[in-house]
C-alpha cells in the first residue's frame, strides 16, 4: 500500500522523537544545533477546513428546506397577527355628477336668431333659450296645412253625403208606409163596391195590385237601408279615425315649427351652451344641456375582481353621508365596471360637479378574524403563502396559508398563521424562489 502524507508525516515525527531521545540516554550532543523542517503541508490545512465549513454550512441550509438568502431586516416590513375586527369595505374614488341630466337637441335645423341666456344660467321649466328660422320647414308646414285641410274638408263632405242619404232613405219609408196606408183604406172600400157593382172589378184588381207593390218596395226600402247604415257606420269610423291621424299629423308639423323656438324642458342649470346669433344649427346638433339643481350622484370605476360582490342597493359612505348602488352599468372596460352611488337623505353643500372624493363600499358586515395588513406582498404571492418570522427572530421561513378577504388596511386570515406571530409585508419580487430569509 502507498504511504499517505499523513504517514509520511507521522513518520517524520517518529524519526524526531527517536533522535532526541537518543541524544537524552547518550547526553552527547547537547549543545548540537537542531535542524527544523518546514512541513509543505500545513499551509493547506485553513483552507481545506474553511471549505469544509462552508460546505456544512450549505448542507445545514439545505436541510432546513431549500434556497437562503440574507436579508437586510431593516430594508422589509415586518407586520404582526393579531386578532381584530374585520371591515368587508373598498374604497372607491368617484366623480360628482348631476344626477339627471336633460340634452338640448335641435329637433329641427336653422339659423340662430336671438339668444336669450347664458351658459350657466339658472332655469325654469318653460323658459325661452334661444330661437331659430328656418325659411323651408315653415313653407313645409304652410303646403302640410293646405294639404290637410283639403283631405279634411273632403271628409266633411263625405260624412255630409252619407247623412243626407241616410235621410233619403227615411223620407222614402215615410212616403211608401203613408201610400200602403191609403192603398189599404181604399181597397176595403172598393171590395165592398164591387159586390154592388159600383166599383168595377178591373179597378179593384188595380188597386190591389198597387198596394202589393208598395208593400214590395217597403221591404226592399227597408233592406237597403240596412244595409247602408251598416256600411255608413264602417265608412264613417274608418273616415273619423283618419280624421284623427291628419290632424295629429298637423299638430306634429306645427310642433316642429313651434320647436324652432327651443325651451328648457325642465328646472335646472344651463352648462354646455356655446352658440352665437348667426350659427347654421343642424339637425339633431345638441346645443346644451340641464344639469338638476343641488341634485347629485357619485359615479366611480370598480376593479371587475369585484364585480360580483357589488349589486344594487348596497351601502356606501362618504364622511358622514350615506350612499347606496343606484346603478351598475354592464359593460367593463380596462378591467373596470362603472357604478353608479346616490345619496341617501341628505348630501354635502360644498360639492361641485366634476369634483372627486373617496367613498367607502360596504361589501359584508363587520366580523372578528385574524388579520395581518395589507401589503404589496399579496401581488407577488396571490394571498397563498407568506414569509413567517421565527421565533428566534433571526430568520423568516416560506409557510403555506390561506387568506379570504381583504380591505385597503387589512386582510383577513382564514388558516396557517397563529395570532402573535411576525409576517413579511413588503414586496416579494426578489424572493419568489427563496425558502428561507436569513435576517440580520
Amino acid at each position: 500500500m502507498k504511504p499517505t502524507n499523513t504517514d509520511k508525516l507521522q513518520a517524520v515525527e517518529n524519526k524526531g522523537v527517536a533522535s532526541l531521545s537518543k541524544g537524552a540516554v547518550s547526553g552527547a550532543g547537547m549543545d548540537r544545533k537542531v535542524a527544523t523542517k518546514n512541513n509543505p503541508f500545513k499551509k493547506f490545512v485553513w483552507p481545506i477546513l474553511l471549505v469544509l465549513l462552508v460546505l456544512a454550512g450549505y448542507w445545514f441550509i439545505n436541510q432546513q428546506g431549500g434556497k437562503a438568502l440574507f436579508v437586510d431586516s431593516e430594508r422589509i416590513a415586518i407586520s404582526k397577527v393579531q386578532l381584530g375586527t374585520f371591515e368587508d369595505f373598498i374604497p372607491v374614488r368617484g366623480r360628482i355628477t348631476p344626477a339627471k341630466t336633460v340634452y338640448l337637441d335641435a329637433v329641427e335645423g336653422g339659423r340662430v336668431e336671438r339668444i336669450l341666456v347664458e351658459d350657466g344660467t339658472a332655469l325654469d321649466a318653460g323658459d325661452l333659450i334661444v330661437e331659430l328660422s328656418n325659411a323651408s320647414l315653415q313653407l313645409s308646414v304652410l303646403g302640410n296645412e293646405a294639404r290637410v285641410a283639403e283631405q279634411l274638408n273632403n271628409m266633411r263632405s263625405i260624412e255630409l253625403s252619407l247623412e243626407q242619404n241616410r235621410l233619403q232613405h227615411k223620407r222614402n219609408l215615410v212616403d211608401i208606409r203613408y201610400q200602403i196606408k191609403l192603398l189599404t183604406r181604399q181597397l176595403a172600400r172598393e171590395q165592398a163596391l164591387v159586390e154592388t157593382g159600383a166599383v168595377s172589378q178591373s179597378a179593384f184588381d188595380d188597386t190591389r195590385d198597387t198596394l202589393a207593390w208598395y208593400q214590395s218596395r217597403l221591404d226592399l226600402t227597408l233592406e237597403s237601408q240596412q244595409s247602408d247604415t251598416k256600411m255608413q257606420s264602417e265608412q264613417l269610423t274608418f273616415l273619423k279615425s283618419t280624421t284623427k291621424r291628419l290632424e295629429g299629423n298637423l299638430a306634429i308639423s306645427r310642433q316642429n315649427l313651434d320647436n324652432m323656438n327651443v325651451r328648457a324642458p325642465v328646472q335646472g342649470t344651463l352648462s354646455g351652451f356655446n352658440i352665437e346669433v348667426g350659427q347654421s344649427i343642424g339637425k339633431g346638433e345638441r346645443l346644451g344641456q340641464i344639469d338638476t339643481p343641488n341634485d347629485y350622484k357619485v359615479t366611480a370605476y370598480i376593479d371587475e375582481f369585484y364585480l360580483g360582490r357589488v349589486d344594487i342597493g348596497q351601502s356606501a359612505s362618504f364622511q358622514d353621508y350615506a350612499l347606496t348602488v343606484s346603478k351598475i352599468y354592464p359593460q367593463v372596460q380596462n378591467g373596470q365596471f362603472e357604478v353608479d352611488f346616490k345619496f341617501v337623505e341628505q348630501q354635502p353643500k360644498d360639492i361641485r360637479r366634476g369634483q372627486t372624493i373617496q367613498t367607502k363600499l360596504t361589501l359584508g358586515d363587520a366580523s372578528q378574524a385574524l388579520l395581518i395588513p395589507n401589503g404589496a406582498f399579496y401581488q407577488d404571492t396571490g394571498g397563498n403563502w407568506l414569509f413567517v418570522v421565527t421565533q428566534e427572530g433571526n430568520q423568516a421561513v416560506k409557510r403555506n396559508v390561506r387568506l379570504g378577504r381583504r380591505n385597503s388596511r387589512f386582510i383577513e386570515v382564514i388558516e396557517g398563521l397563529d395570532e402573535g406571530e411576525q409576517v413579511i409585508t413588503s414586496p416579494y419580487s426578489s424572493y419568489q424562489d427563496m425558502t428561507v430569509l436569513k435576517l440580520n
